[in-house]
C-alpha cells in the first residue's frame, strides 16, 4: 500500500513494486475495509484502558462480581472505607453473607 500524507491508501503495489492500477470502486472498498479495521482497534483499546481503570482489589475477591463491587463502593464510596467496615456493616449490602464479608476483610 502506498499511503498518502494523510495516511490514507493512495495505491496499491505489487511484488515487483509496480502500482496496480484500482478503480475508484475499489479504493472506495480499500477505504472502507481500513477505516472498519481502524474503528474495531480503537474501540478494542478504549476497552482495556477503561477495564483497568476501574479495576480493583475486590476484583480479586472470590464470589465478588461487578454487581456486588458496585454495591459497595456506592454505599462504602472507596476500598479503603470498605476495609475499616465491620463485617455488620458489609453484611447489609444485598447478597453478602458473613462468610464473604469475612473473605473481604481478609482480602483488603
Amino acid at each position: 500500500m502506498i499511503k498518502n500524507d494523510k495516511h490514507r491508501t493512495k495505491a496499491l503495489i505489487n511484488i515487483e513494486r509496480k502500482e496496480i492500477p484500482l478503480t475508484e470502486a475499489a479504493m472506495n472498498l480499500i477505504t472502507r475495509f481500513q477505516d472498519t479495521v481502524h474503528d474495531t482497534a480503537i474501540e478494542y483499546h478504549r476497552k482495556l484502558r477503561d477495564k483497568e481503570m476501574t479495576k480493583s482489589k475486590l476484583d480479586e475477591i472470590e464470589g465478588i462480581g461487578p454487581k456486588k463491587k458496585e454495591l459497595l463502593l456506592k454505599k462504602f464510596e472507596s476500598i479503603e472505607k470498605i476495609k475499616n467496615a465491620k463485617i455488620e456493616e458489609l453484611i447489609k449490602i444485598k447478597g453478602i453473607n458473613e462468610e464473604q464479608a469475612k473473605k473481604i476483610k481478609e482480602s483488603l
